[in-house]
């Protein structure tokens, strides 16, 4: 150490003054702090670095955002207490992208660096990197069946940014669609970034990218957290090119980034659930923006927000025309609850399938072929009502929703239970009538399993959902029942997909039932063959819906500028900027009285959500978004400046409004 006779560390004599982001959750400290560089810090404080400072009398960790040479603080600065690596793991584009996203959501930058910088390995720190070889450019004919698909391949491969809305075919091996981009991109010595919303989709993109190319990296949540700082290391240092992922890997450090991929943007699991809550959507196009690099937001459905971004001139389409999607889609049949087809087999009445549904079944069972059976909820009988006036079923002692867990104790079957406290509830009453018979609101997976298996006896039962989530089945006769989002796979395509109770998917009190609906259903139905090769989907729900007509049609576009429409008309987002506040009673009327909302600014509600809290509404002109996201960041602060104990939850462009 180099010092002076009184013990005191020596500034550096370049650039001596460091600007650290203090990782501190204070709303009030977002905002970098100057520290004093000695001499024998001077080599290892470089931009990116991580640091360890003294920050209101304790340690704490930060990162080095750079390097001056004068601070206007007006008092002595203290010296950083050490640097804890060299490395720069912050790069200058992670860092500007990441402020411009805590800007958005009103949320602070060390929130979004946490997200954004995985935390520290030494032991793998100090291993090299070994670079991935240039791969070749591969045959792009699957891209062909699109009108616009070549162009889009060329900007690509030419360097050209280009900002697509991909919407995929019916049974399209999309993984192998999004390799052949990225490896275009990768062989042209740009880097490539895609985004898929859970492990199943990541494992399949990355073997169809090892099939085209070496040195593929995956990162995701389930790796351990030395193998996962392995691999983002080496996307740091410029050693891969092909960077696949989830959520967190919206802010892979790629070198020279020429292209961003999110597939199935209206997945909830692109929702980042900590602080400030960003959709790797929205990451994505500013990081394209920011960056110059191509953008395509690809899936089966299309969400209203993907719908502004073409309807703006932003992006362009990426469709395939009507004669194609034609032959590529399977036969999709609506059947509403009051249009069932009454059946002289009485296994079709106990398995509630319409006769429609039971013959697809039995079809495809004749051609070897496996049954996709698609329940919006798991468990056995989920959520029970009275039997006689259909009211919900409470529990006597919390009040809380009665359920059957299914399965017998010495025979006999299990009794109802409450979901919230266990009780079991043996002598039923309703509150409403005194009736004590039950009746089942809503069957779960487990429960439609047992019923679909006495209907179809001698055929294999497989179910997916929960904690066992099958990434894919082989082919042949068997029956998949399967939650929304958790269908598998099937070896040579699904024979038939039933998608049973629609209406526990439309009905629910959400601003996107109708689109979440279309996006699950749409998931399941492209794993089955094409009409061409007998391939028929039954869903079951009226079929004068807008959303079972897209369906029908395989129109999703359809569906989404209708759906833009009829939010613009409303007043909701994507067409407005909206955000949710969440509070104690007190505290939330404080704060909206302290709001200085933009012109266009408007405040519903609040209204209650239990447990003696909260939430209110504020909506302002899409225009003016930022500035809302600023006053509710101000806001924060303020609070947080005042150390007011009750927290207020802050949410832009929430999935959830009510």
């Amino acid at each position: 150490m180099v010092t002076t006779r009184r013990g005191e560390r020596v500034p550096a004599t370049s650039l001596p003054v460091a600007r650290i982001c203090v990782d501190v959750p204070l709303a009030h400290l977002d905002r970098p702090f100057d520290y004093q560089v000695s001499t024998e810090q001077d080599a290892a404080a470089v931009p990116g670095c991580r640091v360890r400072v003294r920050f209101a009398g304790q340690l704490v960790d930060g990162f080095l955002l750079d390097r001056v040479a004068s601070s206007d603080y007006g008092r002595k600065l203290t010296f950083l207490d050490r640097v804890l690596s060299p490395e720069p793991v912050l790069a200058p584009e992670i860092l500007e992208l990441a402020r411009v996203v805590a800007d958005r959501y009103a949320g602070s930058l060390t929130d979004v660096l946490r997200l954004a910088v995985p935390p520290r390995h030494a032991r793998t720190e100090a291993k090299e990197s070994v670079p991935a070889p240039v791969p070749v450019p591969p045959a792009v004919d699957g891209w062909a069946r699109y009108p616009f698909g070549p162009n889009l391949l060329d900007a690509l491969s030419s360097g050209r940014t280009a900002r697509a809305v991909w919407q995929a075919l019916p049974f399209e091996d999309w993984p192998a669609r999004l390799a052949e981009a990225a490896v275009t991109v990768a062989a042209g010595g740009r880097g490539a970034l895609i985004v898929v919303p859970d492990h199943r989709d990541l494992a399949r993109l990355e073997a169809a990218c090892s099939a085209l190319a070496e040195g593929a990296v995956a990162l995701a949540a389930d790796l351990g957290p030395a193998e996962r700082y392995r691999r983002w290391l080496a996307v740091r240092r410029g050693a891969a090119r092909i960077v696949l992922g989830t959520r967190g890997a919206a802010f892979a450090p790629v070198a020279d980034l020429g292209l961003v991929v999110v597939w199935d943007d209206g997945d909830d699991l692109h929702v980042e659930p900590r602080m400030p809550y960003p959709n790797v959507r929205d990451v994505l196009v500013q990081r394209a923006h920011q960056s110059g690099a191509s953008l395509v937001v690809g899936g089966f459905a299309r969400t209203a927000e993907a719908q502004v971004l073409v309807d703006s001139g932003w992006a362009h389409e990426v469709v395939a025309a009507r004669e194609t999607l034609r032959s590529a889609a399977p036969r999709v049949v609506a059947v509403g609850d009051s249009d069932w087809q009454e059946t002289r087999d009485p296994a079709a009445r106990s398995a509630r399938l319409p006769s429609i549904a039971f013959d697809a079944a039995r079809f495809a069972f004749s051609h070897d072929a496996p049954v996709l059976v698609q329940v919006p909820r798991r468990g056995y009988v989920p959520a029970l009502a009275c039997g006689q006036c259909r009211a919900p079923a409470r529990c006597r002692r919390c009040a809380g929703p009665l359920a059957l867990p299914g399965g017998t104790d010495d025979g006999r079957p299990r009794p109802a239970h409450c979901r919230w406290c266990g009780a079991t509830e043996a002598a039923f009453r309703c509150g409403t009538c005194g009736s004590r018979r039950l009746r089942g609101q809503v069957i779960g997976a487990r429960r439609t399993a047992e019923e679909l298996g006495r209907a179809f006896s001698g055929v294999p039962v497989r179910t997916s959902g929960g904690d066992e989530v099958l990434a894919s089945v082989p082919g042949g006769a068997a029956l998949v029942v399967a939650t929304p989002g958790a269908e598998p796979v099937a070896a040579g395509g699904y024979g038939a997909a039933l998608l049973l109770d629609g209406w526990a998917l439309l009905g629910r009190a959400d601003l996107r039932a109708s689109e979440e609906a279309l996006r699950r259903w749409m998931t399941a139905a492209a794993l089955v063959r094409p009409g061409s090769a007998d391939g028929r989907v039954v869903v079951i729900a009226d079929s004068a819906l807008a959303p079972v007509q897209a369906l029908a049609r395989w129109d999703p576009v359809w569906h989404a500028r209708r759906e833009l429409a009829g939010r613009a008309e409303l007043g909701f987002p994507p067409a407005v900027r909206m955000a949710t506040v969440d509070g104690a009673p007190d505290a939330l009327a404080a704060a909206l009285d302290d709001l200085v909302l933009p012109p266009t600014g408007e405040v519903l509600g609040p209204v209650p959500l239990g447990e003696d809290r909260e939430r209110a509404l504020v909506r302002v002109a899409r225009t003016e978004g930022r500035a809302l996201a600023a006053v509710l960041g101000d806001l924060l602060s303020v609070r947080s400046a005042r150390k007011e104990p009750e927290v207020l939850r802050v949410k832009l462009d929430p999935l959830e409004i009510v």
